[in-house]
């Protein structure tokens, strides 16, 4: 369902022969990003006025990005979510010739029973590089190891890397094992789907991830922000080598679709004042240099503490139970969660939002008092929340 196929008849033990998608998989994908790009576009300059900030340094980064051989990481931008509209409309303020490359733009995480509820919308969305992503509100497939975050760590990797303990031992390039080697070509998200799983191709090593880690869409008077959820921690952590990480702030897509908006609600609405801030490139190894090294140390621990089990080296991706709910490992996603959101505020403040986020509101245990339904008016903010979108 909603996969590209793969010519199982050719396979190679080693799966970094596979190079690229099929042809007509690469045009389909082309063309439903380039004319979802267009149309975005065409909304937010045709029918807003449009205020993008920084986008010329982000535009220097996708053109250092644009030869697939020469890039030395993945890059994850992280930002507000303030509207069911912000993917895609926020690339709409991307020149069109970056959006019929598929290979240089973002892949994100969308909701598996909105994107993904029939196979039509779900191959439309695959096509579109985003991944079936489960909410645990909705979904038993859902949280913080589902398969899903395992393909963006590996889209976020390279192809061919030593395990985290073995890079900070320094083990020559001549001793590395491909972490991919016992992966699948393709993942599941619930036992019954399957799709092909794009980190296998070469061409998609050192990938762009998007994610929104507020995780729902939280629409506040003055844009606070909520806590950040660890799927952010995870990539940062796991993905090898370090990540660039770039901030990024909207504001106006809770304009064009307002969780309180009447009939018709799927319309959305316009005339309204867009703003798109992307903000400095992270010193990634300085913000989170210190973190890995602690997460490092966990996972050579972890390995030690199994090598008379006989287990295995653990593929890119994959945890032990220590390793996903062990207190250490726990603390260090709060901390990278934390440091994430930081840097988000400093894009709204440089914008002229009052610097007014609230103590405790980077914890999730501030925000576990709100109602357990989809839509809400937040009892901690008063904000209007949408854990559907």
């Amino acid at each position: 369902m909603a996969s590209d196929e793969l010519d199982m008849s050719q396979s190679n033990q080693n799966r970094l022969s596979l190079q690229q998608p099929s042809l007509p998989w690469r045009m389909t994908s082309s063309m439903v990003m380039g004319v979802t790009a267009a149309l975005s576009r065409g909304f937010l300059y045709g029918l807003n006025s449009v205020e993008v900030i920084g986008l010329d340094r982000f535009l220097e980064v996708l053109d250092k990005r644009k030869d697939v051989e020469k890039r030395e990481r993945g890059l994850i931008t992280v930002s507000n979510h303030v509207s069911v509209l912000d993917d895609p409309v926020i690339w709409g303020v991307l020149p069109l010739r970056y959006a019929f490359n598929p290979s240089n733009h973002r892949w994100g995480l969308g909701a598996h029973d909105i994107c993904f509820k029939n196979k039509l919308i779900g191959s439309y969305f695959f096509a579109g590089q985003v991944l079936p992503t489960h909410r645990s509100q909705h979904s038993p497939h859902g949280g913080l190891f589902q398969p899903t975050i395992k393909q963006a760590i590996r889209l976020l990797s390279a192809s061919s890397l030593p395990s985290p303990s073995e890079a900070s031992e320094g083990h020559g390039e001549g001793n590395v094992s491909d972490p991919f080697s016992t992966g699948e070509l393709t993942f599941t998200t619930t036992g019954r789907d399957r799709y092909t799983s794009p980190s296998i191709y070469t061409r998609n090593r050192h990938s762009w991830v998007h994610i929104f880690p507020e995780a729902c869409v939280h629409q506040h008077p003055r844009l606070l922000l909520r806590y950040f959820k660890w799927g952010v921690s995870r990539l940062i952590l796991e993905s090898e080598p370090i990540p660039d990480v770039l901030p990024m702030f909207v504001d106006g897509g809770q304009r064009v679709m307002p969780e309180d908006r009447g009939f018709p609600r799927f319309l959305p609405r316009f005339p309204v004042k867009f703003r798109v801030a992307f903000g400095e490139m992270l010193d990634a190894e300085k913000t989170f240099g210190d973190l890995r090294a602690r997460w490092r140390d966990l996972v050579r621990r972890d390995r030690d503490k199994g090598t008379g089990t006989g287990r295995a080296e653990l593929p890119l991706g994959e945890l032990t139970d220590e390793l996903k709910y062990g207190k250490e490992a726990v603390d260090l996603r709060i901390e990278v969660a934390r440091r994430v959101r930081l840097e988000v505020l400093k894009v709204r403040r440089s914008l002229g939002y009052p610097d007014d986020d609230e103590p405790g509101f980077e914890l999730a245990e501030t925000w576990a008092r709100e109602p357990s339904e989809d839509k809400f008016k937040s009892n901690v903010d008063d904000s209007l929340v949408n854990k559907r979108k």
